[in-house]
């Protein structure tokens, strides 16, 4: 798979490069400073995964995240801290393909890239769960919704409205795996345990 790692952190930037190539799978096919660069990147090359820190001069990471996705170059894979709250909620709210912590070991590194290369999404549960209680406390139970995209809350409304998920897919013009991947994103975001509870709680909400 083709990669690029985009960091306004040299040490950063080389240390993920030297783990990223020992890995007969992965491809460097970069390395940028900011989120402009990185995606110039993806314009010039073919481009599988982006891993972007959220915190960039000249344009931050979940901008040229938002683009990447837009323009379909590539899946974006953020990297943040527990203290970046905003920037944390905008990721989740665009609809990126995860996040995961800088100080996450290297196995999970590599596991979460090629999970997201498989169409997958990682999110770092410690900092989901941060993110649902402060909402919480400072928003009413319903306000973890807001964490969704705006595809994710529509199919959180057809739940509501009682649909099943063959229903919302031929609703919505996609496929039944489609649905079922939006619905586990849904719940990981939420806290939830099933599409009852996504239910109820934004019918309460």
């Amino acid at each position: 798979m083709n990669i690029i790692i985009a960091d306004d952190d040299m040490l950063i930037r080389e240390g993920l490069k030297i783990i990223l190539a020992s890995q007969s799978d992965f491809d460097i096919i970069g390395i940028a400073e900011n989120g402009k660069e990185a995606l110039r990147l993806c314009e010039d090359n073919r481009v599988d995964v982006a891993l972007l820190d959220i915190r960039m001069p000249v344009l931050d990471g979940i901008t040229a995240a938002e683009e990447m996705l837009k323009r379909e170059l590539c899946r974006p894979l953020l990297l943040s801290t527990f203290d970046e709250r905003d920037f944390i909620i905008r990721a989740l709210k665009a609809g990126v393909c995860g996040y995961i912590l800088k100080s996450t070991p290297t196995d999970g590194i590599l596991s979460a890239i090629r999970t997201v290369y498989s169409k997958g999404t990682v999110f770092e549960e410690s900092i989901l769960t941060y993110i649902r209680e402060s909402m919480i406390n400072s928003g009413g139970s319903s306000a973890v919704f807001e964490l969704l995209t705006e595809r994710e809350l529509q199919i959180v409304q057809l739940i509501a409205d009682g649909l099943s998920n063959q229903e919302i897919a031929d609703k919505l013009y996609l496929s039944n795996g489609t649905v079922r991947n939006y619905i586990s994103v849904i719940l990981e975001k939420t806290g939830l345990e099933h599409r009852t509870q996504i239910a109820v709680r934004y019918l309460k909400g």
